[in-house]
């Protein structure tokens, strides 16, 4: 079992007064922290996911009539664990009720382009008049300075100019769109996560005090190629799609089509495997030598006339449970009946909607998805409750009936805490978007 913190330190510190080890902890390891996300779409609603998944309790500012992606607030799964009030920060009191909810806050999340949270009155000047140890986090694509700050963007062109998407796809042909999962999401989010948990870590060390985490996509982005930057540097890169150890050039590392029509990953990058997987395969006693780079487009013909020799499936029982490292590629439907991933519950179902199950996993305070998307507004009166911000009571009167119903539901009643609670449903068993960064308020 994996060891969180400090080794030693952390055991002792969880012992009981028998000298035993306690059980799991409920609420995940950011129970009893705030977070305060003014919403928009993409990698700000995901962060605050993360640190919802985490047990944090994650306060959803959403405005009236909604805004960003046309996607019913039910399914919005970047939503989920969280809670929502309603209101307009436009509004003559809108910035008033969201600094009563700052000075209770541990973090806050924006996405608007820089500027406009200083316009509405909640920026970090009048956000720390209030409350001084808040952590800021401020999630945009170009980031609060340089020349592109102001202008509108998406996950597509910020790593477009970082360099990385220009090292995806085959050589010849445009760059692979990767979805949005390397930008917003991996050099947005989780940047932004780690950014402002190493922020309230300060904030909570003495004389510590809050700051402002600036989150650029572009920055992050650029950051996840540092390891491809020191190999160009030593010569064991080329600065081209599609001729590289680990970026489909190399043979043994790509992907291959089967004679259905599905495709198997292949990764046997070290001598042992490479070896098995040229066994397994059939091609051992005819495949060139794998460090012979001329004859490296032969030992794609061969690799690749012997997969289209078996369906995808034959080929997974071929490869299944070997040191090969080769994988069938799978489909977004496909990839929860996975047998590894079924049995970790790497999937869960939470609301009717199969959804990834939190990650990473810890062994005193384990998390889990505690219930459906927030929708907009339906939590007012617990928030106002919870967080004792009375005036905020009322200004979200309505906001659950216009939300529209949950999958497979009539309605989503809006929960009602208990004394101490996160007013969140009970964890669900796990089975064996306002403004984009780069964009206006």
């Amino acid at each position: 079992m994996a060891v969180t913190g400090n080794g030693a330190a952390n055991g002792a510190a969880n012992r009981t007064g028998n000298g035993t080890a306690p059980g799991p902890q409920p609420g995940g390891p950011l129970a009893g922290v705030r977070v305060l996300e003014l919403a928009g779409i993409g990698p700000g609603p995901f962060a605050a996911m993360l640190l919802a998944d985490l047990g944090a309790d994650v306060v959803r500012v959403d405005r009236p009539g909604g805004g960003g992606l046309a996607v019913n607030p039910a399914y919005d799964v970047t939503n989920r664990g969280k809670r929502s009030v309603l209101l307009d920060l436009k509004s003559a009191d809108g910035p008033a009720r969201v600094l009563d909810l700052v000075e209770r806050a541990d973090i806050l999340i924006e996405g608007f382009r820089p500027g406009v949270a200083e316009r509405l009155g909640v920026g970090p000047a009048e956000c720390h008049a209030r409350n001084p140890r808040l952590v800021y986090g401020r999630m945009t694509g170009w980031g609060q300075e340089g020349p592109l700050a102001h202008s509108a963007g998406h996950d597509i062109a910020y790593i477009a100019v970082t360099g990385a998407l220009g090292m995806i796809g085959n050589p010849g042909e445009p760059p692979a769109v990767p979805a949005n999962l390397v930008g917003d999401y991996a050099g947005g989010s989780l940047y932004l996560v780690v950014g402002v948990l190493a922020a309230l870590q300060h904030a909570r060390t003495p004389g510590g005090t809050g700051q402002v985490v600036d989150a650029a996509i572009v920055d992050g982005t650029a950051h996840l190629t540092a390891m491809i930057h020191g190999m160009m540097a030593a010569g064991g890169w080329q600065d081209r799609r599609g001729a590289n150890l680990l970026d489909g050039g190399c043979p043994f590392y790509g992907t291959y089509e089967t004679s259905d029509g599905g495709h198997m990953a292949v990764g046997a990058l070290e001598q042992q495997f490479y070896d098995t997987f040229t066994e397994l395969l059939g091609i051992a006693d005819q495949a060139p030598a794998r460090k012979d780079l001329a004859r490296w487009g032969e030992l794609r013909e061969a690799v690749a006339a012997r997969f289209r020799t078996r369906t995808r499936d034959e080929w997974t029982a071929v490869f299944e449970g070997t040191d090969a490292c080769v994988a069938p590629v799978l489909s977004l439907r496909e990839a929860p009946a996975h047998p590894h991933l079924a049995a970790r519950g790497t999937f869960t179902e939470a609301a009717g909607i199969v959804q990834p199950a939190p990650a990473p996993r810890f062994s005193a305070t384990p998390a889990a998805v505690p219930g459906g998307p927030a929708l907009p507004g339906a939590d007012t009166e617990a928030v106002a409750r919870d967080w004792d911000v009375p005036a905020l009571a009322g200004t979200g009167d309505g906001a659950e009936r216009a939300a529209g119903a949950g999958p497979g539901t009539e309605s989503r009643p809006a929960v009602e805490a208990e004394p101490g609670s996160r007013g969140r449903p009970a964890p669900a068993a796990r089975p064996a978007a306002g403004a984009q960064p780069g964009k206006d308020a």
